[in-house]
């Protein structure tokens, strides 16, 4: 009875004894009252009424929210800051044994660093320089608390409060900032269309007078094309009298097939050819010019024949004098080829 009794016991001792570290923490172990090693996650046994456990230290990244501290400027603006350390022990012999409570330890010398730098900067300095009082509190936090195996991953200041009467100059400074910034934008906005507006007005005006060039040039080519054609519809009517081999007689007696029709009575002037004026027609001519013998009264009835000229296709309202007066000479030459034809 006593045997299981003694079993029972020991059973019950090295049970009381078995220890287990859970993960991201960290034992420390003393024996005897001194310290004798660090276990981290797992299963470890320690000796009864020897050995104990210290200290039980988290290893997991830590956020310190710190109550806001008093701080004095360099021009002399108290005002209200709180800040947030992140930190992470990375030598639990060091974190038990380096200073007795390493949190307050590490609030402290947060709030005189603080102190110091914020004392070096003026008021608008520290409200536009967060990442450069956040890094040299980083590096001095950091470089303070390697003795107590404390590493300092960050440092934020969470939110500065200056006191009420510097809050509403700061609010007029904004709003008159804020006026101004309108105001300026307004003029480049009233510039802008200014220089917009007359920048078309420069392309409209050059433009038109592209347009109207191009519109004179057009013309001009127009009316040289349709003097060209006339004056070569000319010279292929004259070529086609060429090619026809008319002799001297046929070109003579429609010389007079022509002054036929002039002289049918209804001209107001006299035409005389020059090789019938020597012999035949100076009494006729004299005689009907004084209104004496046998004259040939004026016929003032339609004719019976009337040669339409077809209208010129190159002729139109545009057509200079030049070009009206060259199709008119081939309307004429292409009458007379007709009636000649006739």
């Amino acid at each position: 009875m006593a045997f299981l009794v003694a079993i029972v016991v020991i059973l019950i001792v090295i049970i009381r004894n078995l220890v287990i570290v859970p993960q991201a923490e960290a034992y420390i172990l003393e024996h005897l009252g001194r310290y004798k090693t660090t276990w981290g996650a797992g299963l470890h046994i320690k000796i009864p009424f020897i050995e104990r456990v210290a200290k039980r230290v988290s290893m997991k990244e830590q956020v310190l929210d710190f109550p806001p501290q008093p701080v004095i400027t360099k021009d002399n603006v108290t005002m209200q800051i709180d800040s947030v350390v992140f930190c992470k022990v990375f030598d639990p012999q060091l974190y038990t044994y380096g200073v007795e409570n390493p949190i307050s330890g590490l609030q402290n010398l947060a709030a005189t660093t603080l102190r110091n730098i914020i004392g070096e900067m003026e008021l608008d300095q520290t409200l536009t320089g967060r990442d450069a009082i956040n890094g040299r509190m980083q590096a001095v936090l950091d470089e303070a608390t390697d003795p107590w195996g404390i590493k300092v991953t960050r440092v934020e200041i969470k939110n500065i409060q200056p006191p009420p009467e510097i809050e509403q100059i700061m609010t007029k400074q904004m709003r008159a900032e804020r006026e101004r910034r309108q105001t300026v934008l307004e003029a480049q906005a009233h510039q802008e269309a200014v220089v917009s507006r007359a920048e078309g007005d420069k392309k409209a005006k050059i433009l038109a007078a592209e347009a109207e060039r191009d519109s004179s040039i057009a013309l001009a080519e127009g009316r040289a094309k349709s003097i060209r054609l006339v004056y070569e519809a000319e010279a292929e009517g004259l070529t086609a009298i060429k090619n026809a081999k008319a002799d001297e007689t046929v070109i003579r007696l429609k010389g007079l097939e022509a002054l036929k029709d002039i002289s049918n009575g209804r001209a107001t002037k006299i035409f005389m050819p020059s090789d019938i004026s020597q012999a035949v027609s100076t009494l006729g001519v004299i005689g009907e010019a004084m209104g004496i013998g046998n004259a040939t009264p004026v016929d003032n009835s339609a004719e019976e024949h009337v040669h339409v000229l077809a209208a010129d296709p190159c002729v139109t309202s545009e057509t200079g004098a030049g070009g009206l007066d060259a199709a008119a000479a081939t309307a004429v030459i292409n009458a007379q080829v007709e009636h000649a034809a006739e």
